[in-house]
Parts: structure tokens; C-alpha cells; sequence
């Protein structure tokens, strides 16, 4: 057996010019809920260097919701604890159902690797004119995994026909992070629909109910985390 066989090669791939491109890094990003205070919050992470978002939760009137980012995930639990056990992390109450971790993947073809795997998810984290998100994970079920690849590619090309047409009018944007293995519950992915407005990502949620991925092929959904932008760190880069 050669050593390209016994060696799984864990780099993103894409593909430029006809030539198939890769790199080993992305981005990871933590998802935590609390209920307590916005400002202290805000007041907490703005002193933190931490990279991501705070959201006030439009269904909990003392809920908050924060998505941090990070090349390196030694950050969630050096950091980020480090952080969430002092004050006024330390007095408020965790809401653990809405726990999410996740990391930035590609799908094979993108001839630019940064641009999916950071810059993109970056810039629409903190872009302040998307100031609504809805935060859910998801779990696929097993017997989408026996299809032929083929069969996948077709299935995922009429969800994402669906999330161009939204994002190419400006009404949503996407963050899709991969958590095989990173959640307690199974699920395969954590999704982040942002936009200026809500309704269009509620709106997107209903269309993409009748596609066959939806429909057929999952097994979850949610809990959903909605909030609106109530602080986000200055973009780096």
C-alpha cells in the first residue's frame, strides 16, 4: 500500500485553470447563547480581541446569541473559556441547545481558495448592512450518503440554485460551516442565513422546504437562533 493510501490528505480542494489547487487551512467558528445583558456583552468581547458578532435574540427578550471566528480552534478553548468563566460571561446563564461548531470546507471547483475558506464568511459575518441572522444546524440523513455522487451533486444543485437566486437579488447571504463529529447531536452542518432584512431569510427557509434535500434527505433541522447585529468586531485583512 503507498503512502498516499495510507495517509489521508486533510487540504480543501479546488480547482483553477483546469488545474486542481489546495490548502490546508480554514476557518472554524463557535456559536454560544446566553441570556444576560447586550451591553456587557458587547462590553466583554469588544476588550477581548476575539473576531465575530453579537445578536440580540428577537424570540428571547433577555437572549443573546455570539459567533466568534478563528483559524485556530485551540481559541474556543483557551480564550473564548477563558472569557465566557469571568465576568459578565460568568453570571449569565448558558443556553447549551443552541451550542454550534463548525468549520469552513470546499466543495472542489473554487478556483480561490482564501475567498471561500476566510474571506467570504468573514465579510458577511461582519458586514453591518446584514444586520438580521438565523443560525441552525442540520443533519442529513445516512441514506443521502449512499447515493452516487452523481445523484448528490444533482440534489445539492437545486438547494443551491434556490440560495443563488436570493443572494444574487441581495436579499440573503450564506455561511455553511461542516461540524462531522464537532456536535453532540450528530448534525453534519451549521448554517448561517444573514441579510439586511428578515423576511427574505424566512421566505428563503420555505423555498428551500420543497427541494428533494430538504424534503428527503434530512433527518433535522434547527433549533433556529434568530437575532439582530448588536456589535461586531472590526474586519481583519
Amino acid at each position: 500500500m503507498s503512502e498516499e493510501q495510507t495517509h489521508p490528505d486533510m487540504s480543501e480542494k479546488g480547482r483553477r485553470q483546469g488545474q486542481e489547487i489546495s490548502l490546508d487551512r480554514r476557518l472554524f467558528m463557535k456559536f454560544t447563547a446566553f441570556r444576560g445583558s447586550v451591553e456587557k456583552a458587547e462590553s466583554g468581547l469588544a476588550g477581548s480581541g476575539l473576531e465575530g458578532a453579537l445578536y440580540r435574540d428577537a424570540s428571547d427578550p433577555r437572549g443573546i446569541g455570539i459567533i466568534v471566528l478563528a483559524e485556530d480552534p485551540t481559541v474556543f478553548v483557551t480564550t473564548l473559556r477563558d472569557l465566557f468563566n469571568d465576568s459578565p460571561f460568568s453570571s449569565m446563564v448558558h443556553l447549551p441547545e443552541y451550542d454550534m461548531l463548525g468549520r469552513t470546507y470546499s466543495i472542489g471547483y473554487e478556483p480561490d481558495l482564501v475567498e471561500v475558506l476566510f474571506d467570504r464568511p468573514r465579510r458577511r459575518i461582519l458586514d453591518p448592512d446584514l444586520s438580521w441572522a438565523v443560525w441552525y444546524p442540520l443533519q442529513r440523513s445516512k441514506a443521502f450518503y449512499r447515493l452516487s455522487d452523481e445523484r448528490q451533486r444533482a440534489i445539492l444543485g437545486e438547494h443551491g440554485g434556490i440560495g443563488r437566486r436570493y443572494g444574487e437579488a441581495g436579499l440573503a447571504a450564506d455561511v455553511r460551516l461542516a461540524c462531522h463529529g464537532l456536535d453532540r447531536d450528530d448534525n453534519d452542518f451549521v448554517i448561517g442565513l444573514l441579510g439586511r432584512q428578515l423576511h427574505p431569510l424566512s421566505a428563503l427557509v420555505r423555498e428551500m422546504r420543497a427541494t428533494e434535500q430538504t424534503s428527503q434527505y434530512l433527518d433535522r433541522l434547527g433549533p433556529f437562533f434568530v437575532g439582530h447585529v448588536a456589535w461586531q468586531s472590526s474586519r481583519r485583512g
